[in-house]
């Protein structure tokens, strides 16, 4: 496997500009997941299942807690090649109304000193449209898939609501949860929309429109206080379940750093896990959590599961790490898990606030 491991591989990934690297390796996993032997030879080597790792959640199993992050899979084309990365769950987006194109380029950036990314994509994507003829393709898929939606760009603040009426009405039938993304930094505006009274209404109208759990995602950059006020909001207007977090503008943690977009990958880690143990301090047992920001290990995503992660999400650290990292925390949970005398995941979630 070493010629062809995934370290060689990102060598002329590197050599690339990001996004054309992001391409092509979006490339590579429609064509494995076109090729039914790579697929299962590729899936068979990466995908780790035990009896200690599976949980049904909203109705579904699934095979192991680490899934991948918003941002990757934009127009839901790679979904079927997700487990040949291990993934036990995907989530696709974030998707708008109409198609967009997004920031101007460049706008991805590898901070490579720092093990980090840093984006200002501007949710580019192609669509509900789109979207919703791809999942219609894999309706059959048996994996458990999330949908984070947001506005268009061009939608005024004031009108937000309408964007995201359009979206719950569009997948009402489709994927086994939907995440409200209002914590990106990309969109001009979008931010502003994490408050309560728009957290109120737009958890309102979804519960009327669909029976798909709902969840929130949240920036990283607020203070702990107005973040746990407004996730106890979400909570009460419904909410299923919370994300934390998104990418961060705090600039200050490099000086390798862009004076735009969202920083994400090692920089993050500890933002985030201090802003979702805060969270989870709060919300554990009330509402499943979800936590993502700079993950790289089995002992950081056990760290996250013990204050509270009934599943992790992963994605700039899988491009530096290659799906192998994804073997490995899953290997690395079940060898945690027995240390600790657990027998399942379930005993070791939220085991900080037991």
């Amino acid at each position: 496997m070493s010629l062809f491991s995934y370290q060689t591989f990102k060598k002329l990934l590197f050599k690339l500009d990001p996004e054309t690297a992001h391409t092509l390796a979006g490339l590579g996993l429609r064509f494995s997941a076109l090729c039914p032997p790579l697929n299962k030879c590729l899936t068979r080597h990466y995908f780790v299942t035990h009896p200690s790792l599976q949980q049904t959640l909203f109705g579904r199993t699934f095979q192991n807690p680490v899934g991948l992050g918003a941002g990757f899979d934009k127009n839901g084309q790679y979904i079927k090649a997700m487990p040949t990365l291990g993934m036990g769950f995907t989530e696709v987006g974030t998707v708008t109304p109409k198609a967009q194109d997004g920031n101007p380029k460049p706008r991805l950036f590898r901070l490579i000193e720092d093990l980090s990314i840093q984006n200002a994509m501007g949710f580019n994507n192609k669509g509900s449209y789109y979207m919703l003829q791809r999942l219609k393709k894999i309706n059959f898929f048996d994996y458990p898939i999330g949908i984070n939606i947001g506005k268009n760009k061009v939608t005024p603040e004031n009108e937000a609501l309408d964007d995201y009426e359009k979206l719950f009405k569009a997948f009402k039938d489709y994927g086994d949860y939907v995440v409200i993304n209002i914590s990106s930094p990309n969109t001009p505006g979008l931010r502003d929309l994490q408050n309560e009274s728009f957290i109120k209404a737009i958890f309102a109208m979804g519960k009327k429109i669909t029976t798909k759990p709902i969840l929130l995602k949240i920036a990283p950059d607020m203070t702990a206080e107005d973040a746990i006020v407004l996730c106890n909001t979400a909570v009460e207007a419904g909410a299923d379940g919370i994300i934390a977090t998104n990418t961060t503008i705090d600039y200050s943690l490099t000086e390798h750093a862009k004076d735009f977009g969202g920083i994400s990958g090692a920089l993050l880690t500890e933002k985030s896990y201090t802003l979702f143990r805060a969270i989870a301090k709060e919300l554990y047992g009330k509402t499943l959590l979800i936590s993502v920001g700079g993950i790289d290990s089995a002992e950081e995503a056990y760290r996250r599961i013990k204050a509270g992660a009934s599943l992790v999400q992963v994605y700039s650290m899988l491009v530096y790490k290659g799906p192998l990292l994804i073997k490995e925390i899953n290997e690395g949970l079940i060898t945690l898990l027995k240390k600790d005398g657990y027998t399942h995941i379930s005993e070791a979630i939220g085991a900080d606030w037991k």
